[in-house]
């Protein structure tokens, strides 16, 4: 007989829990010679018959809090904690054996393409709850880094986006891509690609640029930027399996990322790259979350929220605010950048020219900044049907401002008359809300944006509107000389405290159905 079989069953949990978790990184592998001693101890301590004790071990190699919390409405059991920690450990083993990220053809196959839907969600979710825990399994123990990079840039990643340049056809745009550059972004660490040997950073940039600037092949939102409450969803959204039970979730749009890594990598050389041109000075570069001081999942409970609401096909769609906007998030002082490609070039794109043309396209910065003011409309009470009326859904090309409606600001907030209305509507400014003290009582159902800003154009005025089914930031930029006209720039706050904004901008002449002419922009909050 083991001298295990005299052991009391707590202090034999007590020495699995150890062996289990005396390694942090990867699976609990130091448990397995226990499990194997004899029937005894391997009934004891088996998944099957002591999920609590594998529910204690995942809770110490993985971030929990915010997944009870989002998950909140549901009761989560230990067999369904064992069956999510059964399949990272397989899922971070097989990134760690680098088996998926590279393709042997153009077509991958069906047992390809859902191993890697398998990883890339599974991956996306964990960032998405990180806390310090999931991103020290992934990127250290799985190398999920170095598995991201051949994925999306290697001559034959399996993204092929690579694949698709070389034969002149643009990367996909595919839930597998945008997965993966969201989580690029969430792992991005500059510093990586300033080595002496440039072959990275090329590979890595020449990408990322067609994502980024390639507006009429990668959109910046689903659904279209064109309508502010959207009749329905778009199709696209996926259930995957998370703590035991199916989860309907949207796949994020690949562009705000792409835009946020492009610029990042670009801005950190030295001395420019061939295919960017600063003017004036470089604005200061976006900070990536990896490097941000402190992870904390509430950072991406905007992103967590806007994938359910997507999905949820038991709710009206553009009916109320999702929660893909934290209040107050605007509000503030904002520095960065916009970029520009030649037109003619531009003009090419539009009329089919390859992703090669963009690739060898100069791109122009600007610095500039910003100075934005959130004003709030709240409803009384908490039903589905509010008893105040915001603003009518507006005109895209106005930033959801309906035609002919005007508004004056003052430090309370923002009165605005809007044709057809005889009484006019007002919004709290987010300042006096926060001078109160009190929270807001009711519902949020609007959100007007004003503010000013300059650049070496000039100064300019800002106006614009929240999307609410998926927090899509929309903001007029009227030069205050008039001489150079009235942009749109349109994208979504990526982040929340330590977040930043990332977006295009667009012409107003190219009607909203049409495609225009179209940059990039980031900023980031100044500290």
């Amino acid at each position: 007989m083991s001298i295990l079989a005299t052991i009391p069953q707590e202090v034999l949990e007590h020495v699995a829990f150890f062996v289990a978790t005396d390694d942090f990184l990867g699976p609990p592998d130091g448990i397995v010679g226990l499990l194997a001693v004899d029937r005894r101890t391997h009934s004891a301590l088996s998944m099957s018959s002591n999920p609590f004790l594998w529910s204690r071990i995942f809770a110490s190699k993985f971030d929990t809090p915010s997944a009870f919390q989002r998950l909140s409405n549901r009761i989560i059991t230990p067999p369904e904690i064992c069956e999510e920690l059964k399949m990272r450990c397989t899922l971070m083993k097989r990134i760690r054996r680098r088996t998926d990220s590279l393709a042997t053809s153009y077509t991958l196959s069906p047992t390809h393409r859902d191993a890697l839907r398998s990883i890339l969600y599974v991956a996306y979710l964990m960032m998405l709850g990180n806390e310090g825990k999931n991103d020290r399994q992934l990127r250290e123990y799985a190398g999920f880094d170095i598995w991201l990079k051949d994925f999306l840039f290697h001559p034959s990643g399996a993204s092929l986006a690579a694949w698709s340049v070389k034969v002149d056809l643009w990367p996909p745009n595919d839930e597998r891509s945008a997965l993966a550059l969201w989580l690029f972004w969430y792992m991005l660490r500059p510093d990586e690609y300033m080595t002496d040997d440039d072959t990275t950073f090329r590979e890595a940039s020449g990408i990322l640029k067609l994502f980024a600037l390639g507006a009429h092949q990668y959109p910046l939102c689903v659904p279209p930027w064109n309508e502010f409450a959207p009749p329905s969803r778009s199709r696209g959204s996926s259930a995957i399996k998370y703590f035991g039970a199916p989860l309907k979730m949207a796949p994020p749009a690949s562009a705000p990322p792409a835009i946020l890594a492009y610029l990042t990598l670009a801005n950190k050389l030295s001395v420019s790259w061939d295919t960017i041109h600063y003017i004036y000075m470089k604005p200061p570069s976006s900070t990536p979350p990896s490097l941000a001081p402190g992870a904390s999942s509430a950072e991406w409970e905007a992103e967590w929220k806007r994938g359910l609401h997507l999905a949820d096909t038991s709710k009206p769609l553009g009916a109320a605010f999702s929660g893909a906007f934290i209040p107050g998030s605007l509000e503030g002082v904002w520095e960065g950048m916009f970029t520009y490609t030649e037109f003619t070039a531009y003009a090419a794109l539009l009329s089919g020219a390859p992703p090669t043309v963009l690739q060898r396209s100069l791109v122009a910065h600007h610095p500039h900044l910003w100075i934005l003011r959130e004003h709030h409309l709240y409803s009384a009470d908490d039903s589905e049907t509010p008893n105040v009326r915001p603003l009518s859904p507006g005109n895209p090309l106005r930033s959801y401002l309906p035609n002919g409606c005007q508004y004056t600001e003052s430090p309370d907030g923002v009165a605005i008359s809007e044709l057809g209305r005889e009484d006019k509507v007002h919004y709290k400014s987010w300042a006096s809300i926060q001078k109160s003290g009190e929270k807001p009582s009711g519902k949020l159902v609007d959100v007007f944006i004003t503010g000013e800003g300059h650049s070496a154009w000039g100064q300019f005025k800002l106006v614009g509107r929240i999307r609410p089914c998926d927090g899509f930031i929309m903001l007029a930029k009227e030069y205050v000389d008039g001489d150079r006209g009235r942009w749109l720039y349109r994208g979504f706050m990526v982040g929340n405290s330590e977040g930043n904004l990332s977006g295009r901008w667009r012409d107003t002449l190219s009607p909203a159905y049409a495609l225009g002419y179209e940059g990039c922009f980031v900023m980031n909050r100044r500290r």
